[in-house]
């Protein structure tokens, strides 16, 4: 059995690219380009001569109303800055309003760069934002059940709500991990999930290091499972999904933001090898 791998524009949301209808057009043409998948970053400063910051869900829900195929997603939201019973809201509605193509990249963020957590009062601690982040996922997954949810952890109470209308996806909208490839919090986090977005990635013989420990890991390493890399502009994907990529996302610098540039790279078309064998994955079959 051949498994394809899929291409994705994954842009920062920064001046030329601040404005929502402006990805709602990029992210129609990208489709119509044959594009599979169109990602965004989630931040809310950039050091200069970045100036201009959009939010990621009104971007996406603008670019799901000008398409029909593409899956879309913030790759990644940091989930402790978001209430999670806000987030449970914001993603059902985004799957709905999609018919069901959001994909959810979650991680920690941090204040490498432009310290948004510290200069917005957020929690700065990589462990404490881990802990918030896993306990988040606790509670968006009981909430897209549609069942009652009730929750009282250390970080978060959610006392008998019933969150309707449920996502399109079932039983969940899938969700990928980010973090960076060689630390093992994430990949262990990552195996409980959909996807991991290996962050740093140095060559492709680490992402099929990645894939065996996350397949150790996975209660079952035949289910379908989704590895997405970065890739820059041009760059040759097909030792990278030799090695068990499943998606390819073309990457763009907070600086190549220029929107005849992402245009460019868009209408350039995405450059994926032939169909691998799915017994070579790093993480079981693709997700449909």
């Amino acid at each position: 059995m051949s498994v394809n791998p899929r291409s994705a524009l994954w842009v920062p949301l920064f001046d030329d690219l601040a404005d929502p209808l402006v990805v709602a057009r990029l992210a129609a043409e990208a489709e119509e380009t044959g594009w599979d998948g169109f990602f965004v970053w989630d931040r809310l400063t950039w050091p200069a001569p970045v100036e201009r910051v959009a939010d990621p869900w009104i971007s996406l829900a603008a670019a799901a109303t000008a398409t029909c195929s593409l899956r879309l997603g913030p790759m990644v939201t940091p989930v402790a800055r978001r209430r999670p019973a806000k987030l449970a809201r914001e993603t059902a509605s985004l799957d709905r309003l999609s018919g069901g193509r959001l994909t959810l990249g979650v991680g920690l963020g941090g204040d490498l760069y432009g310290a948004e957590f510290a200069r917005t009062g957020e929690r700065a601690d990589d462990r404490g934002r881990a802990r918030m982040l896993d306990e988040a996922l606790e509670v968006l997954t009981s909430a897209w059940s549609g069942r009652p949810v009730r929750h009282r952890g250390p970080h978060y109470v959610v006392d008998d709500l019933t969150f309707l209308p449920t996502p399109v996806q079932r039983p969940r909208v899938p969700i990928w991990a980010g973090g960076y490839a060689g630390r093992r919090g994430p990949l262990r986090r990552a195996a409980g999930l959909d996807g991991f977005f290996p962050v740093e990635l140095r060559h492709p013989e680490q992402l099929a290091e990645i894939g065996e420990t996350i397949r150790g890991l996975r209660p079952d390493p035949a289910a379908p499972y989704d590895i997405a890399v970065p890739l820059r502009p041009g760059a040759d994907p097909a030792a990278y999904v030799a090695a068990g990529a499943t998606w390819c996302l073309t990457e763009f610098e907070p600086e190549e933001t220029a929107l005849d540039h992402v245009r460019g790279v868009l209408r350039d078309g995405p450059a994926l090898p032939a169909p691998r064998e799915a017994t070579v994955s790093a993480g079981g079959a693709r997700r449909d």
